[in-house]
Parts: C-alpha cells; structure tokens; sequence
C-alpha cells in the first residue's frame, strides 16, 4: 500500500510572522500633517501667520497707543517709542499696521469660507444631478463670470457704504465661481467611482452620497484652493483701499495705510514700507501653507507650487 505524501503542512507560528512588518495606525489627518510638516517652507509659513494673527489680536490690546489716538509726535522715525514710527497725525504705525492686519486676514478669511460654502454646495449640486440642471446652473455661473467682480464691489460700497461688509459682501457675490467649477468637475469626476456606486447599490440617498463620500474625497483640492483664495481676498482688499475705495477712516487696513501714506513716501518712507511689507509676508506665508497642503493632501500628484 502507498504512503500518502502531504503535499500541503500547516506552518509553525514563528514561520508565520517571519514576514509581518509591524506598523503604527495613523489617521488620515495625522498622515497629512506628518507629510505637511516635512515641507520646510510651509511649516515656516505656518509660524509666520500664527505670529502674525497672535500680533494682530493682542497686539492692540496690549500697546499703549490707541490705534486712532493721535499724538504730538508727527511723521517720527522708527524708534524704541515708536517702532514704525507715526502717521502725519502722530498716530503709532506699529498699533495701526497690527490693527489694519486684524481687518485685512479677518476679510480673507471671512470671505474665503464664504465663497467656498457656496461654491461647494452649488457646483456639487450641478456636478451631482447633471444634465439640464447641470447645464442651466453653469451657464448661470457663465453670465455672472463675464461681470468683472470690482463690478459688484464697487456698487455695493456706493449702495451700503465703505465699510467691512460692503467689501466682504462684494467680494463674496462672484468670489465663489471658481470654487464651484472646481467641485463640479471634482463631483463629476468621482461620482462614477465604484465607492460611490457601491453606496448608491445599498440604498443611500443623494444627499448622502454627495456629502459622505463625494465631498470628503473633493476636500483635498478644495482645501489647497482656500489657502490660494485668502491672499487674494487680502489683496483686493488692499488694493481697493489703495486707490481710495476701501474702509473709511477711522478703521484702518494695510490696503489705507498704504493709501494715507503714499503722499510722504520719498520723505517719510517707513509709512509705506512697514504695512507692504506686512501684506507681502502674510501672501508669502499663505503662498507657502498652500504649497505645503497641496503636496500632503496629494502626495502623487502635487503640483509642487513655489
């Protein structure tokens, strides 16, 4: 009689685990935050704008100097009184430059989570339901791009007047077009994607579909085109103040302390040195935390901005 050969013997345990690699868990956000602090640039422009906001909040508070109190000391140099040195009115540009960055980020920021809720919501919405909605929505969008949006600004400051909201309002009427053709294309593209498939198969509703796993999955672009939207909301801001449009006095942003200090540039240049530098280094910081997203969000293919 034969003997059976065993063609196929259970394994010691040792043998077993002679492979295994063993690994920590990580959480998507720690991923992405591990990989965000690997890039140098970004992490240094994560801690120039959290000083800059910190500056900006206590700042005032803490100074001295009111930022509209005016003193008997006029166009001073910098000094260890004054460490920009004072306006034509005596006024302390360190305080006023602090206080004029509060409102220029407060205005980015405002209205770039604005303009990215209603980008999302309308552009996933078009993506999502195709078709003639999909069709009527984006034309829509079409005839409200060809309107240059200093257009709107500019109406509203004349309707509602210089002030904060005028600006966040105006920039917040055709500031979410860009947004909204990003979601949709970012809707399109993943809404034939077999995740979302699977869950329409189990029964999920649209609504569900389109925030549970559409949105979460669109975030990454979303989130690098917000941190590229903030500087130019700052500079718009700063530029309509520049030209005489902006904020009335006595509030001040960066965009009319520049303004108020164009007539003294050759003979007092500080004035219009110290709020430019300060909108140069918040757009070089976020310019930076972009790129940083950008590459941590989407590690294959990150466009490497510089």
């Amino acid at each position: 009689m034969l003997e059976r050969t065993a063609y196929f013997e259970p394994i010691g345990s040792e043998e077993q685990n002679c492979e295994f690699i063993a690994m920590a868990r990580k959480s998507f956000a720690r991923d992405v935050w591990e990989r965000f602090c690997s890039n140098r640039r970004a992490l240094i422009g994560l801690y120039v704008l959290a000083l800059i906001v910190l500056l900006a909040i206590i700042g005032p508070m803490i100074s001295p100097y009111p930022y509209d109190g005016m003193g008997a000391d006029i166009n001073k140099g910098i000094s260890w009184n004054h460490w920009f040195g004072t306006d034509a009115l005596g006024r302390d540009l360190f305080t006023r430059v602090l206080y004029g960055v509060r409102i220029s980020v407060m205005i980015g920021f405002v209205t770039t989570f604005i303009n990215m809720l209603l980008g999302v919501l309308y552009g996933g919405i078009a993506g999502f339901a195709g078709g003639k909605t999909d069709m009527l929505m984006m034309r829509l969008v079409d005839v409200m791009y060809a309107i240059p949006s200093l257009l709107y600004i500019i109406l509203l400051m004349l309707i509602l007047g210089a002030n904060v909201g005028s600006i966040m309002l105006g920039m917040c009427v055709s500031g979410w077009i860009g947004v909204a053709r990003l979601m949709r294309s970012q809707v399109i593209a993943l809404k034939e994607r077999e995740f979302a498939l699977a869950a329409y198969t189990q029964g999920a509703s649209p609504a569900r579909i389109l925030c549970r796993h559409l949105l979460s999955n669109a975030m990454g672009p979303l989130v690098v085109s917000a941190t590229l939207n903030i500087p130019q909301a700052i500079f718009m801001e700063a530029f309509l103040s520049f030209i005489g449009m902006g904020i009335s006095a006595p509030q001040a942003s960066l965009g009319t302390l520049a303004q108020s200090a164009r007539m003294y540039m050759s003979v007092f240049p500080n004035q219009m040195i110290c709020p430019i530098a300060m909108i140069c280094l918040i757009i070089f910081a976020l310019n930076f935390i972009g790129e940083g997203l950008d590459e941590a969000l989407n590690p294959k293919g990150g466009n490497g901005r510089a």
